[in-house]
């Protein structure tokens, strides 16, 4: 057997390796998806028992009105915070399989790099400055690639990096907003 059908069987191998651990990927992202929303669903059942508890305990109206306020609150918080773990999950998906994608692309940029030295073992004399033509044509287009893709991911980072930072001044809006709300109803309650 020739070295080509046996670059061309490594390379079939390596394309159906990069599907599995795409669909892994993929399947790994859903799993987390359905797991945070399994915990958001016994959550969310848990805390409806306990203030449905405590509107039944709740005695005389401005008991009824501090919970009915205490309401709001933590729903806006937990959202916020329910918000933040998919765009986790689905940001952790697309690390992986940019990574996958890079991978895939480097074993193809060898793989035509193997083409063309083998290519260039048996082309015909005075084909080398078409060989080294084309060589140079694919040193090219591997650096325009990476410098697009370190582009990308530069961009990337700094997206998630302000998405971080606002979702982080909501968080810290809403504390605020909470810890102000609290202390007007404890100076109404001590009065």
């Amino acid at each position: 057997m020739s070295a080509i059908p046996q670059n061309v069987l490594a390379g079939q191998k390596a394309t159906l390796d990069n599907i599995l651990a795409i669909q892994g990927t993929f399947f790994n992202g859903f799993e987390k998806l359905v797991d945070l929303n399994l915990k958001v669903i016994r959550a969310t059942l848990d805390e409806v028992a306990q203030k449905s508890q405590q509107a039944v305990d709740a005695k005389d109206a401005q008991e009824v009105l501090a919970f009915t306020s205490s309401l709001v609150q933590p729903s806006a918080e937990k959202a916020l915070a329910y918000s933040k773990h998919v765009y986790d999950i689905v940001s952790g998906v697309q690390t992986d399989l940019s990574k996958l994608t890079e991978e895939q692309i480097a074993q193809g940029q060898q793989q035509v790099s193997d083409a063309l030295d083998q290519l260039a073992k048996s082309a015909p004399t005075g084909s080398e400055g078409a060989i080294a033509l084309l060589k140079t044509s694919l040193a090219t287009a591997n650096s325009a690639y990476e410098s697009a893709a370190k582009v990308a991911r530069q961009a990337a980072d700094a997206a998630e990096s302000n998405i971080s930072a606002a979702t982080n001044a909501t968080f810290q809006a809403a504390s605020d907003a909470a810890d102000a709300a609290k202390t007007p109803r404890a100076r109404r309650s001590a009065a």
